[in-house]
Order: C-alpha cells, then sequence, then structure tokens
C-alpha cells in the first residue's frame, strides 16, 4: 500500500488529500483570505506560507508526514510537455518560480511537493498540468504567422474521465476516438485521437466557448479596436478575456447556477447566456467532430457545471447524432493526481524527465 499526499493549490486556496493507494483517508479544502494572500508581492513568495498551512493542518489531524510514500502536486503553466507523470526536478522548479508560461497558484504545486518531499526523503511528482501538448502539426496554425496556437487545457481531468470511461468499457485509451468537454470556471473541448488530444481549445487566454469566468474566442477586429481604443489598460484587456469575460461579464457572477436558476425563473437575459453557453459548447463538439473525421467513439461531459442535468440534457439533444454521450460531473483532480502517481510507484509506467 502507498500512501500519498496530494497538493492541488488554487488562486484563495489550495486543496489537499491523503491517499491510501486510490483510497482518500482526508481531503481539505484550506482556504486563504484575499488579506492573508495581498501580503505577498509574487505567487511565488506564497509557497512558504501555504506549505506551513499544509503542514499545521496534517499535524492537526495526526497525520505523520514521515508515512508518506510520496508527495503530487498539480502542475503548473510550464514548458509545453507530453502528457504523463514527472518527477519534480530542478527544471520544472525554476520555470514554475518564474512562470515560463504564465503565472498561476498551480504554479506552487511542484514547489510545494518538492519542498514537502525534501523533507522526509520522498520522491515529488506533477501529473498533466495545464500545458500538456499532443497538438497535431495542423492544429498550430492561427492564421497569422506571428502567434501559434497553444494547448493550455484541463488535461488532467480529461486525460482521466478518458481513461475512465475506457476501463468501464474494457477497451484501452489508446484505442478510441473521444470528445471530452470540461465546463468549469474555464471551459475546453478536446479532441482525443488513439491516446492523445490532438486539438483542443486554449482554455486560458480566449478560444472556445465562454465559460463563467473567460470570454471564449471573439470577434478579433472589434477585440483590437477595444484595445486601442484608450479606454481600457493592457491589464483591463487581459481581465476582460480571463477573470471578468463570460457569465461574469453578461451577468455579474462566475457562479453559472445563478444564471441557470434566473433562467428557469423566466428571467429573458440570463436565458439568452445561458442558452448560448450551451450552443457554443455543442458548436465546439461539433467541431472536434470534424477534426476526428466524424469517427467518435463517445463524448464525455465533465466538470462542476455538469452537475447541472438541464444543461448536459441540451447538449446532449445538439451532439448525441454524432456519438454516445456520457456524464462525469465535477472534477476528481484529487483523485486523478494521486493515479497519475500510482501508476509510477507500481511499476506500471515510468515516470518523465523535464528538460
Amino acid at each position: 500500500m502507498y500512501k500519498l499526499l496530494i497538493i492541488n493549490p488554487g488562486s484563495t486556496s489550495t486543496k489537499i488529500g491523503v491517499y491510501e493507494d486510490e483510497n482518500q483517508i482526508l481531503e481539505e479544502n484550506l482556504k486563504h483570505s484575499a488579506d492573508e494572500i495581498a501580503k505577498y508581492a509574487t505567487i511565488y513568495d506564497q509557497f512558504q506560507f501555504r506549505k506551513e498551512v499544509i503542514l499545521n493542518f496534517l499535524k492537526e489531524k495526526n497525520i505523520d508526514i514521515k508515512t508518506l510514500n510520496a508527495v503530487v502536486g498539480r502542475g503548473g503553466i510550464i514548458k509545453p510537455i507530453e502528457s504523463g507523470t514527472y518527477t519534480v526536478n530542478d527544471s520544472i522548479l525554476e520555470d514554475s518560480k518564474f512562470g515560463v508560461q504564465g503565472q498561476h497558484a498551480s504554479n506552487l504545486g511542484a514547489i510545494i511537493s518538492n519542498e514537502i518531499a525534501k523533507e522526509i526523503g520522498v520522491s515529488a511528482f506533477i501529473v498533466d498540468p495545464v500545458t500538456v501538448d499532443e497538438l497535431q502539426d495542423v492544429a498550430r496554425l492561427s492564421g497569422m504567422p506571428d502567434i501559434k496556437r497553444r494547448s493550455i487545457f484541463h488535461a488532467l481531468n480529461q486525460k482521466a474521465v478518458a481513461k475512465r470511461y475506457a476501463k468501464e468499457k474494457g477497451v484501452k485509451y489508446e484505442d478510441l476516438n473521444l470528445i471530452v468537454a470540461h465546463m468549469g470556471g474555464g471551459t475546453s473541448v478536446g479532441a482525443h485521437c488513439k491516446g492523445k488530444v490532438i486539438d483542443v481549445n486554449n482554455a486560458l487566454t480566449g478560444e472556445g466557448p465562454f465559460s463563467p469566468e473567460r470570454s471564449g474566442g471573439v470577434p478579433l477586429g472589434d477585440l483590437i479596436d477595444l484595445a486601442y481604443s484608450g479606454e481600457v489598460t493592457h491589464e483591463e484587456m487581459k481581465k476582460k478575456i480571463n477573470g471578468k469575460g463570460g457569465a461574469v461579464g453578461y451577468a455579474d457572477t462566475n457562479d453559472f447556477k445563478v444564471v441557470a436558476d434566473k433562467a428557469d425563473a423566466g428571467d429573458k437575459d440570463s436565458k439568452l447566456i445561458y442558452d448560448a453557453y450551451i450552443y457554443q459548447i455543442a458548436k465546439e463538439i461539433g467541431q472536434d467532430a470534424a477534426v476526428l473525421s466524424g469517427k467518435v467513439d463517445a463524448i464525455l461531459l465533465t466538470g462542476g457545471i455538469a452537475y447541472n442535468k438541464g444543461i448536459t440534457g441540451k447538449i446532449t439533444e445538439r451532439v448525441s447524432f454524432i456519438a454516445p454521450v456520457v456524464v462525469y460531473p465535477g472534477e476528481d483532480e484529487l483523485l486523478a493526481l494521486a493515479q497519475g502517481a500510482l501508476r509510477v510507484l507500481r511499476g506500471e509506467e515510468k515516470a518523465k524527465e523535464y528538460v
């Protein structure tokens, strides 16, 4: 039996779990107030504070870290890499610290995990970070030579539910063609072809469907005009894409349940936002069906918003002509991280090296 500590840092909280093999024995979402976070100039500066919060909580729960076999962190916005489990090394730590592709709290996953693992002499891992990149070459062209399409998406959850579906069907993930739509604070829809995500919208900086907090793709000419209008700053433009776009921009809330409830109650504006959200996801799924030449074994709907049966039902109505639709609500990232480390510890696959 392997005992694992799992660490998943978010912007205002750090979610942790302790597992014995796949069995979760402890889970907690350690929240950090705005005042606590504001003390630190950069995300990297927070790591010692967050580490101490984690260790103090484990001590309170009588979890002896010396009994751990490994520590697993959520990977951050590092360089593009292939899917898999990676041993945390100096290169991962350096790129996480400086945010080689961007700053996000998830960058702390590798750093905190490594610090705790060093103290007890075990390995630290990351699994399927958001920069997993398996795009086919034809998908990288944006139409503008200065800009290349990037793969930034919910790789951890997309890969986990795809493998779960394959296991339930008694087949290999590498033998399937799947479309996976992750619907959470951001939305990513990926075309999984024989074990690789060969196309997916950049869910962080403006592609694909809008979401509770992100704009998705917008008309480019109008975007350029707004950026040069003098009415908004560079930082405000970025926030319109990620943070204040989507439902936040339209309805002043990042809780899509609020939008859905108002739509059900007859609010016309909320109903339009609700319908457009469903429409855009369905359209993206149709696009990925074309990527897979119509050869789709299943469409998987996942993420927190997939708990809403009204939304998943209406998406299913639009896309079930393509392939059967299966819903996996939520995003069990802690378990997915644990399973990635367990595959390495059990010798089922080798840990990869980040360079």
